[in-house]
């Protein structure tokens, strides 16, 4: 029967919605090197933290955080028109995956909004790091995890006081993305496309756009402060929750979630090279470290795969 699912699979989507783009999407994205995936989601997610920089004075953490989940879940339906017909392990993925992503950018922000980046994304890495831990199966992977979190840390090095609270929403923000880690692989393995990301996304947005309005009010509709957050939306959850999701398929969650330890790296060039955030010498060591032990996991897991 057409439509119809196997007991426990999703409900497939009509034959209209199978479109061509989005087939050549999907083939696209599974030819790259999960790696490079990784690495080009790292370098989306930070180039639009440096965007979000003029947001905060305009509609504040909430608000960010609402248009960049709306804005993107309306960039992901209308791509891969994910439709409403599925089965329930496909919702109960897609809405843990949302509620996660949700959460987790909330309380990011909220951080950054209390301590500096650096401290921030020290205690964001602690869930992808734990991830690395608990599924180690050789020293060389306790290494090369522990290498990343030490660069991780010397890049927090900046002499300021930390806020309690500020390390509290840090620490929150890092269990959300180590729990991303394993509910986003499970949904990048149920559903082979876009469709499960676009849900994910959707859900999220409605969950933080309450807080977004409370916050900022009819800010979020002022034309400047949308075109800025589009621009956010693309680069730092349109274009790398897709690589993830791709990624997510092929790699271990430990081993993505030390790779993703590049991006405090990432975030230091990109702040010296368009913000003028200069770093000092123990903070490029640590930058050092971190691409070290990301060009060690990938290099074992080349030779694994």
């Amino acid at each position: 029967m057409p439509g119809a699912a196997a007991p426990g699979g999703p409900i497939a989507a009509p034959a209209t919605l199978r479109r061509p783009a989005t087939e050549a999407i999907s083939h696209g994205l599974n030819t790259v090197p999960a790696p490079v995936l990784v690495l080009g989601g790292v370098l989306g997610l930070q180039g639009g933290a440096a965007l979000t920089t003029g947001l905060y004075p305009l509609v504040g953490p909430a608000g960010v955080v609402a248009l960049r989940l709306v804005l993107a879940a309306v960039l992901l339906v209308a791509l891969w028109r994910p439709g409403w017909r599925w089965d329930s392990r496909t919702w109960s993925l897609a809405l843990g995956a949302g509620t996660l992503i949700a959460v987790h950018h909330l309380s990011y922000y909220e951080a950054v909004a209390r301590v500096p980046l650096g401290a921030a994304t020290t205690m964001e890495f602690i869930g992808p790091f734990a991830l690395a831990l608990a599924g180690s199966r050789r020293p060389a992977d306790l290494l090369w995890a522990a290498l990343a979190a030490t660069g991780v840390v010397l890049l927090s090095r900046s002499g300021v006081p930390m806020n309690g609270a500020g390390l509290l929403f840090g620490l929150l923000a890092g269990g959300c993305w180590g729990g991303y880690i394993l509910v986003g692989k499970r949904l990048a393995a149920h559903l082979p496309d876009g469709r499960g990301l676009a849900l994910a996304v959707s859900w999220g947005a409605l969950l933080s756009l309450p807080y977004g309005i409370l916050q900022a009010g009819t800010r979020l509709l002022d034309p400047g402060t949308l075109a800025i957050a589009f621009a956010v939306a693309v680069l730092s959850s349109v274009l790398p929750y897709s690589f993830q999701m791709a990624a997510l398929r092929r790699l271990p969650p430990g081993v993505f979630g030390v790779l993703t330890s590049l991006e405090p790296a990432v975030g230091a060039l990109i702040g010296l090279s368009f913000l003028g955030q200069h770093l000092a010498p123990q903070q490029w060591t640590g930058v050092a470290a971190v691409a070290l032990a990301s060009v060690g996991t990938v290099g074992r897991g080349t030779r694994a795969a």
